[in-house]
């Protein structure tokens, strides 16, 4: 029998190296988790970056998109300058509008299929080019009418179809990319609608560029209206530079967990069927790449397969969530009523130059007040309505736990009001807009303003409330009753709308322009021979037009409320608005 003594010493030698090789062991252990939290730290941190810079993209394609809502800045001059009649004037902006709104459903289904950065491109070129042609017909048809000609309204009108086009993809790109990457949290309304504030806001510093440095210089040192032909310089540069960043810079995080998310719901809810073969077939792919190869050539197979599976998988969701949109009677009561409301404010927008000049007799030439004012109040009181309507729908309004497509009661769809003692719905809100949009049309209508321009605040103030707090509402219960996942798609389908009816009410409003115009009396010139009119001034101009347009916002109103209180409606399928 040995010793103790001798034991220990024996044993010494083996416990000491598994001793030190335990606390090896547990060092590169700690120093793996270390190595990896860091990791995952600084992978987060380029992650936050790349949302941060996305959303900043974002921000800066609203802006030079908003430049299109300015058109009432240098409106009035195609007509002076260029001696377009209204009519003429109303045809570009006519063109502008369908070009603006046509194309979106299409420009919003690429968005959710190829990202919104090739969007931004599309924007650079086609808005660019579009404003550059634009500078270069305005210069060339002043020097026309300098020696007793006319350029024709066509090429002008062709190179504001391109600007429509550009601005659609540039606005589309910006909201898509906040509504995907923002989508879930309590204050998802105010973050998708920074873009659509900022496309409002947009006008405001847009039309002060205009106004005050891009001014008309006259020989005497007196300054004028804006200088056209610098103002579509700059536009067209602005509208390059951003289009390019956005193209780099835009991009949606996370996707595939979010249409993963989405995927996953909707089966469960028994809406969605036939997602399994995405799973057999990444099965039978991945069983057969570890027969026939192994090493790098394995993983570069299985990297091709998911690819490809995540594009299907993708494709097979947003086809299922358009068909299911476009089968939702909801949606085209909803669609109808943003038509007829949203109409109206377009129509005025574009037309508010010509609508101020109604407000003077020819002789009367006192103080006035100018386009330029009413452009920047519009837009500072719509992208206060806009923040104000996205703010309210955050902290007021139900939000469901899921930011999905709404199913109807169910769990997905439980509303979450922590910390709220009562909801307002988002409807609610929506038609308040509407309402705000219907006292500034009437006012109009009744004559308020008439020979009293410093009154025509309280018209471009509701105008812009209404109509800002409108377009900020709608996205946002878009998102909320289907989904973040086709976006694009739906809002583009959703927003075709008011191409409608802005060139219907455009035509409305030009037919009572010109008839007024041409009830005028005659006018004579300095060696006493009688000049033809173009331009009409009295209610007789636009009064019928604008009461028109306030009973149709009323309709539309009255359309959305049916969306949600009628049969069938949100409330009777238990979705959360």
């Amino acid at each position: 029998m040995s010793h103790p003594a001798e034991r220990s010493g024996a044993d010494a030698p083996l416990l000491r190296p598994s001793s030190s090789s335990s606390t090896l062991s547990s060092f590169r252990s700690d120093t793996s988790s270390l190595n990896h939290a860091a990791a995952r730290s600084a992978r987060r941190r380029v992650h936050q970056a790349r949302r941060a810079l996305a959303f900043v993209a974002s921000i800066c394609c609203a802006i030079s998109a908003g430049a299109i809502t300015v058109f009432s800045l240098y409106g009035h001059l195609l007509q002076s300058r260029l001696h377009f009649s209204q009519f003429e004037v109303n045809a570009i902006a006519t063109a502008m509008s369908i070009a603006l709104y046509i194309p979106v459903p299409i420009l919003g289904y690429a968005c959710d299929r190829v990202g919104p950065g090739p969007l931004a491109l599309f924007a650079a070129i086609f808005g660019g080019g579009g404003y550059a042609t634009a500078a270069a017909l305005f210069h060339h048809g002043v020097s026309e009418v300098a020696i007793g000609s006319r350029s024709g309204v066509s090429g002008m009108a062709c190179a504001f179809v391109a600007i429509g086009m550009g601005t659609a993809g540039m606005y589309i790109a910006a909201i898509t990319t906040c509504a995907k990457n923002f989508g879930k949290g309590r204050y998802r309304g105010l973050m998708l609608v920074a873009p659509i504030a900022s496309f409002g806001l947009s006008a405001m510093l847009l039309s002060q560029i205009g106004s005050k440095l891009l001014r008309e210089r006259h020989e005497d040192g007196t300054v004028g209206d804006v200088d056209v032909f610098k103002f579509f310089v700059f536009l067209a540069t602005l509208f390059t530079v951003v289009g390019l960043f956005g193209f780099f810079a835009l991009r949606v995080l996370d996707e595939e967990d979010l249409i993963d998310d989405a995927i996953e719901e909707l089966e469960r809810s028994g809406l969605l069927t036939g997602s399994e073969v995405f799973h057999r077939r990444a099965e039978r792919s991945y069983g057969a790449i570890d027969e026939a190869t192994a090493g790098s050539d394995a993983a570069s197979l299985v990297k091709d397969d998911e690819d490809e599976a995540a594009r299907l998988k993708k494709t097979f969701l947003l086809n299922a969530e358009t068909k299911r949109f476009l089968t939702d009677p909801t949606m085209w009561w909803f669609a109808a009523g943003f038509w007829l409301i949203n109409g109206p404010g377009e129509a005025f927008i574009n037309n508010l130059g010509t609508v101020i000049g109604t407000l003077y007799s020819p002789d009367d030439h006192g103080a006035r007040t100018t386009a330029a004012t009413h452009v920047s109040i519009m837009a500072a009181v719509s992208t206060l309505a806009r923040l104000l309507a996205a703010s309210l729908s955050d902290l007021l309004s139900p939000t469901p736990q899921s930011q999905h497509v709404q199913v109807g009661a169910s769990h997905a769809s439980e509303p979450s009001t922590a910390g709220r003692t009562f909801t307002v719905s988002r409807v609610v809100l929506f038609i308040a807009a509407a309402v705000a949009q219907s006292i500034g049309t009437g006012f109009l209508a009744a004559g308020g303003a008439q020979g009293h321009g410093d009154r025509f605040w309280v018209v471009s103030g509701f105008v812009g409330a209404g109509y800002g707090a409108v377009f900020s509402i709608t996205p946002i219960i878009i998102t909320i009753i289907w989904g973040v996942e086709n976006f694009g798609t739906n809002f583009g389908i959703i927003a075709l709308t008011p191409a409608a009816g802005s060139t219907m009410w455009g035509l409305i409003y030009s037919a009572a322009y010109q008839a007024g115009a041409s009830s005028n009396p005659p006018l004579t010139s300095a060696d006493g021979t009688a000049e033809d009119d173009i331009f009409c001034h009295g209610t007789q101009c636009y009064a019928g037009p604008f009461w028109a347009m306030t009973v149709a916002t009323w309709v539309g109103a009255l359309m959305v409320l049916w969306a949600w209180k009628g049969r069938n409606g949100w409330a009777e399928r238990g979705v959360v608005i």
